[in-house]
């Protein structure tokens, strides 16, 4: 006979637990105490089993005779229930595990050993800080959970606050984290690939460079007065000789520098292209680097903070210098070198673009075109970096510099 929902309230306890039969295996268990728990009895692959379905009145008689026909039908599939209950509840607790932090941590530690494509370390901590912007929205939230809406009203919140690169940028890294956890049978599509033009676009902005010859040498002479930090006036030195990106100096150690060689070699993983980029060392450039070992030794970064010698120096520092000299940020930065280097070495006509793209290590899309390039123009660049730093000291000194013949060197 089935059971009753009256029939269940009137039951009374009694000194040892004893069961009230319900259908097709449903039953509930009264114990000494009062409680009363739904089990099914059944059986497969020829032994006795049993199932658990919670207590009553939580789970009502109707949920608990949905409960029991789900196990049948799983039953008539020759599935266990039993078994498929405790998968279910790992993969429950393997999604709850699998928030969007703890994969976007997962994520950046992959990035960080990516073979050719590393995430340089530079790039590395700017990646991790902008998705840790996250946190404190979705970053908690199963990443199975969260809907396109969860993931714009997150990135909005960077957006109102002004910084709408960094926006940009956090969606960018947002949807690699999802597409990674697609890629890992974590998720099944990325909740923000229809975000795209959701957010405001920010205003392209260059860096700020000189590159002006008649005002180079301006800059150079303001360098050479500079009053700061000794270890930030030999990194302005040397930053317009070898015109490599910001980090790339900050980062140089000394064991990359090879002064018989006249060769800085910077690693792969240091490099924005994940190739290692080989620096032909002018005079000048030697003798401002031999200035700087003779007080700091052979070891370590050759630029190491002020704080602490196993550190590099910092971001800002080449920036804030450039300030206190009286530079604003749209007139001269620690990346304008590069342009500076690149507009005056192009506008000569003297180089190769090649050799200049080379020395700029600038990234070449035509996989041929690049291996080739990797030992191509080597004495043209050497020329070139002496050339160049000896075009530096003829400004500094207040030299005319007429203008370039635009004769490409044979």
């Amino acid at each position: 006979m089935s059971l009753t929902d009256i029939a269940i309230r009137r039951a009374k306890t009694r000194d040892k637990p004893y069961k009230l039969y319900d259908e097709l295996g449903l039953f509930l268990v009264i114990s000494p105490s009062g409680s009363r728990l739904w089990r099914m009895k059944f059986r497969h692959g020829g032994s006795e089993k049993k199932l658990s379905f919670g207590a009553y009145p939580q789970v009502s008689l109707r949920d608990a005779r949905k409960l029991r026909d789900d196990a049948r039908d799983l039953l008539a599939e020759g599935k266990d229930p039993a078994l498929e209950r405790r998968r279910d509840k790992l993969r429950a607790g393997t999604l709850a595990e699998n928030t969007f932090t703890s994969i976007a941590n997962e994520y950046c530690r992959k990035r960080r050993r990516d073979g050719d494509r590393a995430w340089a370390p530079a790039t590395a901590a700017r990646c991790e800080y902008l998705l840790s912007l996250l946190d404190n929205s979705i970053g908690k939230m199963p990443i199975h959970e969260i809907e396109p809406i969860d993931a714009l009203a997150a990135i909005r919140k960077i957006e109102k606050r002004g910084k709408l690169e960094s926006a940009r940028r956090t969606l960018q890294l947002a949807g690699a984290v999802f597409r990674y956890a697609v890629a890992t049978a974590r998720l099944r599509s990325d909740p923000t690939r229809d975000l795209r033009g959701a957010l405001t676009a920010p205003t392209v902005t260059h860096y700020g460079a000189i590159t002006d010859a008649s005002e180079v040498g301006d800059l150079l002479r303001a360098i050479d007065g500079y009053e700061g930090l000794g270890m930030t006036k030999w990194a302005l030195q040397l930053a317009p000789h070898v015109f490599v990106r910001p980090g790339e100096l900050r980062h140089a150690r000394w064991d990359e520098i090879n002064f018989e060689a006249a060769l800085w070699t910077i690693p792969a993983e240091k490099m924005k292209m994940r190739k290692p980029h080989h620096v032909p060392l002018s005079r000048q450039s030697i003798a401002i680097l031999q200035e700087i070992q003779s007080i700091t030794g052979s070891s370590g970064y050759v630029f190491p903070s002020m704080r602490s010698r196993t550190r590099p120096m910092s971001e800002n520092t080449l920036n804030a210098a450039l300030r206190r000299l009286g530079y604003a940020s749209n007139e001269m930065t620690g990346h304008g070198f590069r342009a500076m280097a690149s507009t005056l070495l192009n506008e000569s006509g003297k180089w190769s673009p090649d050799a200049i793209e080379r020395a700029l290590a600038h990234g070449d899309s035509d996989k041929v075109r690049a291996a080739y390039h990797r030992g191509a123009h080597w004495k043209e660049r050497v020329a070139m970096a002496q050339w160049w730093s000896d075009l530096l000291d003829s400004l500094r000194s207040g030299a005319t510099v007429l203008p370039f013949p635009g004769v490409m060197a044979g």
